[in-house]
């Protein structure tokens, strides 16, 4: 089964909910995984299967960005803050690096994670 990763900053965890909510049919079909934060507002409140990470600025981006250089990851989508500076920024940009480097698609946000989930219900 093909792997997703979700991964929001604070300021957009309720937008992360709310897409995960909204695409639950099509996400519910794959293998889920994401940051600690991230991925426990989504057990707690979509019901959806998710395999949790540490927290981003622990380690979290830099552990999904592994399993990306590992080929164990088919998408990511990342709900990014282009407004508030993140102290891990270095993790984040290793992470987004990675995907290019393996050629993996990746969403920074809400409108093209859906068209990258559109993609897959063709």
């Amino acid at each position: 089964m093909k792997t997703i990763a979700l991964i929001a900053h604070d300021r957009k965890k309720e937008e992360m909910l709310s897409f995960v909510l909204e695409n639950r049919d099509v996400l519910s079909q794959y293998d889920l995984i994401a940051t600690a934060t991230t991925g426990k507002i989504i057990k707690e409140n979509a019901e959806l299967p998710i395999t949790t990470y540490l927290s981003g600025p622990l380690g979290g981006d830099q552990q999904i960005g592994s399993r990306v250089a590992c080929q164990k990851v088919d998408m990511v989508i990342f709900l990014r803050d282009p407004l508030a500076a993140q102290p891990h920024e270095p993790d984040i940009t290793a992470l987004l690096r990675l995907c290019d480097v393996h050629n993996i698609p990746v969403a920074t946000n809400a409108s093209t994670a859906r068209l990258l989930l559109q993609s897959l219900r063709t």
